[in-house]
């Protein structure tokens, strides 16, 4: 009998290539997963505004996870059976696990005065500033700024003012996790959490499924640690994220979306 397949992707470093955003290189897999009916779950620290953006491009209708674990965005009919969800969102059902984003600016801004370790978040920076930090386009850079549960943001200083932050934040009851390129503030959530609800979701209606997650940063360690197989996909240039610990991980061996194709087929075609 042929497994029903859940997919939960990173996007950038993962299904995106860390420079172009470029998805292409994924893309006889991509194909391969539409052929078979096989839902694909963006699993990212982008918002809402963003994933919606890629998910146009990519043709995607399914459930998605928006800003490390903060909300699940089930489109309304997308399940024929019931579940909780928190609030309705612009025709989502959305189960929230995140802190508003307002309470966690507030946070950093007062650890930056606290610590005089300078502190620069998403929310103080213009649309050209974050276009260049990121090489993101002026549009896509603006939907990155529309954040429901975390912040993003830069630290001008050593890997001592980092540590020191990130005690902060702990301290405080938030949490620090570090992406491809910013450091982020986020409440309670994690990308496992949302990933294991909207897996029950889903078993609920399928009465199984194995669960495949791929990503490339620590950000995307609880995901990787909740799937039933983890996929860690190369950095640019080659390497892996360190500090990366969990059971029966697969190295892909190639950075980006060209290692998320080649494993994504390895499993499809071995099924």
């Amino acid at each position: 009998m042929p497994k029903n397949y859940l997919i939960y992707t990173d996007l950038d470093g993962t299904l995106l290539d860390h420079d172009t955003y470029s998805f292409h290189p994924a893309l006889e897999a991509l194909k391969l997963l539409e052929k078979k009916n096989i839902p694909l779950i963006v699993c990212t620290s982008k918002t809402r505004a963003e994933i919606e953006f890629y998910r146009k491009l990519l043709g995607n209708q399914e459930p998605f996870i928006s800003e490390n674990g903060g909300g699940i965005f089930i489109p309304g009919r997308y399940f024929e059976s019931e579940f909780e969800y928190n609030r309705v969102i612009k025709g989502y059902k959305v189960v929230e696990f995140g802190t508003p984003a307002h309470l966690l600016r507030q946070a950093l801004q007062d650890i930056s005065l606290e610590t005089g370790i300078e502190i620069r978040g998403f929310s103080q920076m213009s649309v050209s500033e974050i276009s260049a930090l990121t090489g993101l386009d002026e549009h896509t850079a603006r939907l990155s700024q529309v954040r429901d549960y975390s912040e993003p943001f830069l630290i001008y200083g050593d890997d001592k003012d980092t540590e020191t932050i990130t005690e902060k934040i702990n301290l405080i009851g938030y949490r620090h996790t570090r992406g491809g390129r910013f450091h982020h503030i986020l409440g309670e959530n994690d990308k496992g959490k949302a990933v294991s609800t909207l897996t029950d979701i889903y078993v609920n209606e399928l009465g199984e499924a194995t669960t495949v997650g791929l990503g490339d940063s620590l950000n995307d360690q609880p995901m990787l640690a909740e799937v039933d197989i983890p996929i860690l996909v190369q950095k640019p240039g080659g390497g892996y994220q360190r500090n990366i610990n969990v059971r029966n991980l697969i190295y892909a061996e190639a950075p980006g979306p060209c290692g998320w194709n080649a494993e994504i087929l390895k499993i499809l075609r071995s099924s």
